[in-house]
């Protein structure tokens, strides 16, 4: 996939500002692992009486956009106070940079995180990263935990699953967790009245007024379920079944198989699992059999 990134984001990636190791630092912040492609470390030179950052430089093991993140973050943080800095939002560097491919939206995350660490570290504070916070692992590719996607869904106003990866790369690669990525979203966007809508895990938000619509993997959860209760051993009977292929949209997609595959009132079989799913869905749909 080509990203299409802004001519400062290209700026910053070829003619990286303040790279290497500060001599004097008195605050230092590492996070990030080569295993998951991406690794920051961030120094600082902070006054110690008025919290003021004098100087700022990064180490970073990651692409293009790690490295302009990370030059854009050490040149909005110099002389701004420790608070001011940590004000600094993932969104602000992406708007510093004139934005950042939403697919590269987690290396904005990691300097936000790598300059937590690092202010933690010139006040004497034991720096927890949200993993090791009694967090709760969800996806094991990545290693990222609850407590991570609950922190960067509420920082950041995330109500999609593509969003999610897209800022941490929870669920990018087996796509095993995403159902329960979904879940936390589902959880936190209940309790915050405003933004109370259905996430579909494929990205994107329905409108409000189709909140009772429920979101794909519920919806594939529905069908799956009807299909076992009642339209598998229905077809059993005359020794037939079918297969769940796919789900898009109002489509459903099944493989009719055992008698039922090339059956002359293969059409009417159709027509009835079209009926129990419209009864439990509350919805028309399309099922189509794919031979």
């Amino acid at each position: 996939m080509a990203w299409k990134y802004s001519e400062k984001v290209k700026d910053h990636y070829l003619h990286p500002r303040n790279v290497g190791e500060l001599s004097n630092a008195n605050a230092i912040g590492e996070v990030g692992s080569m295993v998951c492609g991406d690794a920051l470390k961030l120094y600082l030179v902070v006054d110690q009486e008025t919290g003021v950052i004098h100087n700022a430089s990064f180490q970073t093991y990651g692409c293009g956009s790690a490295i302009a993140s990370s030059s854009a973050l050490t040149e909005i943080i110099k002389g701004k106070t420790l608070d001011d800095a940590l004000a600094v939002t993932n969104q602000d560097l992406a708007d510093y940079l004139d934005g950042l491919p939403e697919e590269k939206m987690h290396c904005s995350v990691m300097g936000k995180e790598a300059l937590e660490a690092a202010v933690a570290n010139f006040r004497g504070e034991k720096f927890v990263h949200d993993d090791e916070d009694e967090g709760k692992i969800i996806c094991h590719c990545f290693g990222v935990t609850d407590k991570q996607i609950e922190k960067v869904v509420k920082e950041n106003h995330l109500n999609s699953v593509e969003q999610v990866t897209n800022y941490t790369k929870a669920g990018g690669a087996c796509g095993s967790c995403l159902h329960k990525i979904e879940d936390i979203i589902n959880e936190i966007t209940s309790t915050t009245p405003e933004r109370q809508r259905t996430v579909d895990v494929r990205g994107g938000t329905t409108s409000p007024e189709l909140k009772s619509k429920v979101s794909l993997y519920k919806k594939i959860k529905i069908i799956e379920e009807i299909l076992d209760s009642e339209i598998r051993p229905a077809l059993g009977l005359d020794h037939g079944g079918l297969d769940l292929i796919d789900v898009e949209g109002e489509n459903i997609y099944v493989r009719l198989i055992g008698k039922c595959h090339g059956c002359a009132n293969s059409d009417i079989t159709v027509d009835f699992i079209k009926d129990q799913l419209q009864q439990v869905l509350g919805e028309t749909v399309n099922v189509i059999n794919v031979d």
